[in-house]
Formats: structure tokens, sequence, C-alpha cells
């Protein structure tokens, strides 16, 4: 069970959201939400995970930090939406996981997937049970999810979400190598992008 802690306003250089903050007895999410979204259908929604390296260190490894600039550009475009902000580092494997599955992945010249599971790590452990829960207690109808992970959009489904609809969150990289390498191995895991 998620229970709301606190709220305030937030200035971003996406325009001004309401912060949410939420506790399910382990771990803190929170939601940034931006015009009404109570009882409304087709809200734009991101679901996303911490990410150490991108959003502290502006690693360019990932484009996490990246994705949550396209959603607050999306949803300021829209004047409406939420981004929900879940701690799970590492595909839910925890930063440890992540740095292990990086240097493995370097060294072993395979992907991050590839990684996690020599590793013995899961692929992907992330849990969205607390995103439904959040979005419940917004009282959001239904969502048009900003995301390129059909499996996120199947989660999210299977908690009893109303994804209506989708919208990539991609960039450009042909002027990052690396990034390129980490796009090639999210489509083999079946990513739109």
């Amino acid at each position: 069970m998620i229970i709301r802690l606190a709220d305030r306003d937030l200035a971003t250089k996406f325009g001004g959201f309401r912060e949410y903050l939420y506790y399910d007895g382990q771990n803190e999410s929170a939601a940034l939400v931006m015009g009404n979204v109570k009882n409304q259908s087709s809200v734009l929604c991101r679901v996303h995970s911490a990410c150490m390296a991108a959003h502290v260190f502006n690693s360019i490894e990932c484009d996490c930090r990246e994705q949550i600039e396209i959603a607050q550009a999306l949803i300021q475009k829209e004047g409406r939406g939420v981004i929900i902000w879940l701690d799970q580092e590492g595909r839910g494997n925890g930063h440890f996981a992540l740095i292990q599955a990086a240097k493995y992945a370097l060294e072993h010249n395979v992907s991050q997937t590839a990684a996690y599971r020599a590793l013995g790590f899961s692929e992907d452990a992330r849990n969205y049970s607390g995103a439904t829960q959040i979005l419940s207690d917004l009282g959001v109808e239904s969502v048009v999810l900003i995301t390129n992970n059909p499996d996120k959009v199947d989660h999210l489904k299977s908690y009893g979400v109303n994804v209506v609809g989708t919208k990539p969150a991609v960039m450009d990289v042909k002027e990052n190598d690396t990034l390129r390498k980490y796009y090639a191995d999210k489509k083999s895991r079946g990513h739109k992008i």
C-alpha cells in the first residue's frame, strides 16, 4: 500500500508542476502533475525509474535524463499530464547491479541485458504497482503512456491501469555510439525505437 505524504508547487524549466510525495513503507516515489488530471481520460503519463548515473551524474550511456525532459516537454505542450518517479534503480536490481553490469558489458562486449543475466541479476526486476496506486490516488481515468517499452504497457495494464495509447520517448543518437548500442539492446527486447 502506498500513501501520500506531502505535496507542493514545483517550478521547472518546463513550467509549473505540482509535486506529490508517496511512501510504500520502504521507498519514496513522486508524481509531477501539470493541469487537471482528476477524472480525466487520455492523460499523458510517464512512469520513470531512478537512474543515478543519468539524473545525478549526467551520464551519456543511457537516455534516462532525456526521457524525463521529453516527457516534461510533451506534457507542457499538452497542458496536463503526470510523471511518476519510482525508486527502482538498475531495472529494479539496484545501483550496485547496474555498476557491475555496466563493467561486465564493457569488458565482455555484450549488452547490458546479457550482462545482467550473466551476473545472476534479473533482466528487469521493476515493479509498477506503485505507479498504479499513484494514478488511482490522483484520480486519473486513463493514460497515454510516454514510453518505448511494450513490457511497461503490459505490466501497467496487468495492474489495472487503462492505457489507451503510447507516445515515444526517443532521442537522436547519431552522435553517440554508446547510446546507439544501448538502443540496439532495447530494440532486441522489443522496445519501439
